[in-house]
C-alpha cells in the first residue's frame, strides 16, 4: 500500500542516502525510482499485517526454522534502480544474514534471498503492490508474494467485478509468479508454510 508524498515538498528524485537522512527513522515512507511514498497505515491495515505477522510466527516456531517476521525493514536491491521498498511484512532467513551487507548496522536488506516470503498490504493506492511489485519482487527471487486487499481497492483487472476483499497469493515459478485468488471462506494455499488452517476471510479481516 503506498500513497505518493506532497509532490510540492520533493523537488527532484532522491538517491537512497537523502531517503535515509531525511526518511530512514520513519516506518511510514519507502522509495520507488527516487520518488518518496507515503504508506499512510489505516488501523484496519495495521491488524490485517498484525494478524498475519501473528499465525506466521507461531508456524515459524511449530517447525523450528530459522525465520523470523521483519515488519517495515528496509529493501533495497541494487539492481532495481533508486528504490528502498519496505514491506509490510518479511519472512528472513537468519542464515542468509551473513551476506548482507547493511544488516549488521541498519534494518536493511539487499538481497532477495534472505527473504522467504513478503507481504503487503494494500490501502489507498494499489498500483504498486499489484503491478511493481509483483515484478520487482520476481525479478529478487523471493518465493512467496501476498497482497492482502482487505478493503477490494485494487483495479478489476486485478480482483475481477464486482470488486470484493481478495488476498492474492503470488507463487515463484521459473522466475515469474502464478498468483491464486482467495476471497471469503475459501481456506488459503500457501506453500511457504503448508501448515497454515486459515480462510481468506480470517485474514482480511484480521481474525474479527
Amino acid at each position: 500500500m503506498t500513497t505518493t508524498i506532497d509532490q510540492a515538498k520533493q523537488q527532484k528524485p532522491l538517491s537512497f542516502e537523502e531517503f535515509l537522512t531525511l526518511y530512514g527513522s520513519d516506518r511510514r515512507y519507502e522509495l520507488i525510482d527516487g520518488e518518496v511514498f507515503d504508506l499512510e497505515p489505516t488501523g484496519l491495515h495495521e491488524e490485517v499485517g498484525a494478524f498475519i505477522t501473528a499465525k506466521i510466527c507461531v508456524q515459524i516456531d511449530s517447525a523450528g526454522l530459522p525465520w523470523f517476521v521483519l515488519q517495515r525493514g528496509l529493501l533495497r536491491p541494487s539492481n532495481i534502480g533508486v528504490t528502498a521498498f519496505r514491506p509490510d511484512v518479511a519472512v528472513v532467513d537468519r542464515n542468509e544474514l551473513t551476506k548482507e551487507p547493511l544488516w549488521s548496522e541498519q534494518s536493511i536488506l539487499t538481497l532477495g534471498s534472505s527473504i522467504k516470503l513478503v507481504v503487503e498490504v494494500v490501502s489507498s493506492n494499489w498500483q504498486n503492490d499489484y503491478a511493481r511489485k509483483v515484478e520487482d519482487y520476481a525479478v529478487l527471487g523471493i518465493p512467496e508474494y501476498w497482497i492482502a486487499d482487505y478493503a477490494g481497492s485494487g483495479g478489476t483487472r486485478h480482483i475481477g467485478k464486482p470488486k470484493q476483499p481478495t488476498l492474492s497469493i503470488c507463487t515463484l515459478m521459473n522466475g515469474e509468479y502464478e498468483i491464486q485468488q482467495f476471497r471469503g471462506t475459501q481456506n488459503i494455499v500457501s506453500f511457504t508454510f503448508p501448515g497454515l488452517k486459515l480462510t481468506a476471510e480470517q485474514v482480511l479481516r484480521a481474525g474479527r
